[in-house]
């Protein structure tokens, strides 16, 4: 099996489990909304199955996937200790952009 990070290196495996965040996808679903051939959805599909990431139903003559979120819990965790090297840098962006937003705003309340 892959490691966590090689499954999710594949952008298309990224975009599938955004998909899927929100709601269980069909195959055809999943083929029509990233615009993929469904061979190619299937394996991504396998592959984020096997890695533990999304479960499969069945619904009449369809499988239905939807989000596993235990996998990507542990990755939290892992990435926990590491947090303390990005935050404050997202920290001082978020005040940089208010910043920005309110001298736009007042640009604009000034024209």
């Amino acid at each position: 099996m892959e490691s966590v990070f090689a499954v999710l290196a594949e952008p298309h495996r990224r975009a599938i489990l955004a998909l899927l965040l929100n709601e269980e996808q069909s195959v055809g679903d999943i083929e029509r909304r990233l615009h993929m051939s469904q061979p190619a959805v299937s394996k991504h599909l396998r592959v984020l199955r096997e890695a533990g990431f999304v479960e499969a139903t069945i619904d009449a003559q369809r499988r239905r996937y939807r989000l596993r979120p235990e996998p990507l819990q542990s990755l939290d965790s892992w990435l926990e200790p590491f947090r303390r090297f990005w935050t404050p840098h997202i920290d001082a962006l978020e005040r940089h952009l208010d910043r920005v937003q309110a001298a736009a705003a007042t640009d604009a309340a000034e024209k």
